[in-house]
């Protein structure tokens, strides 16, 4: 059976990518929730996570500990189900959509952290900050106008690509971000897929403040 180790649903972007992934693959693994803000959480991780960080698969003795590795991980374990685009050029530019989402947007990840409960309100952004909204809508909508036909995601069906931008979906939204037309339909697309409905409302019911966030505003 496979585990997914994963921090706090509010605030973990990176544990929700393979999360989403399977949840809405239908992929059956069995979660383990850490909260990363209590007693004892480092020592917690520790226990799973060779980096001491989230998310984490274990499937047997095999450990991954990189949200992207372990979606390409799930890919490989169950090639029919749809995590990858199957034309090859599709997949070659959700490929590469992954790995600049994986590495890049700091200036979008520190000015506008993930806060699943956070009540929708607009907040100023910087040049730096604008200049990652601006190449991420451009992504969109460049997957959405030359893969997207046949679905309402990024190449058509569901993929690793939304699950790795799914955060971001959740930013854009806490934050009020200025989107246009093709942006905005993508993000309420993710926003209602049952997986996401589900992690929204985990999120919404969890006890823990992470006081760096909430400073944030």
């Amino acid at each position: 059976m496979l585990k997914l180790i994963i921090g706090n649903k509010n605030y973990s972007s990176w544990s929700l990518r393979p999360w989403l992934l399977m949840r809405a693959r239908r992929i059956e693994f069995e979660e383990l929730r850490i909260s990363l803000y209590g007693e004892g959480s480092r020592e917690a991780l520790r226990r799973h996570s060779p980096s001491g960080k989230v998310p984490v698969l274990e499937h047997g003795d095999l450990v991954v500990w990189d949200s992207l590795a372990i979606c390409e991980y799930i890919a490989e374990l169950y090639p029919g189900a749809g995590c990858w685009p199957a034309d090859t050029a599709a997949r070659a530019v959700a490929r590469s959509a992954c790995a600049e989402m994986h590495s890049g947007f700091q200036a979008l990840r520190d000015a506008l952290p993930m806060d699943c409960r956070r009540p929708p309100g607009r907040k100023p952004l910087d040049a730096t900050v604008q200049a990652d909204v601006d190449r991420i809508c451009a992504i969109w909508r460049s997957c959405r106008e030359r893969f997207g036909t046949g679905g309402e995601f990024l190449f058509g069906g569901f993929c690793i690509a939304d699950a790795m931008y799914a955060p971001v979906v959740m930013r854009f939204t806490s934050y009020a971000v200025s989107l246009g037309a093709v942006e905005r339909a993508y993000v309420s697309a993710v926003r209602q897929l049952p997986a996401m409905q589900e992690w929204m409302a985990a999120a919404a019911e969890e006890p823990e403040v992470n006081p760096r966030v909430d400073a944030a505003g």
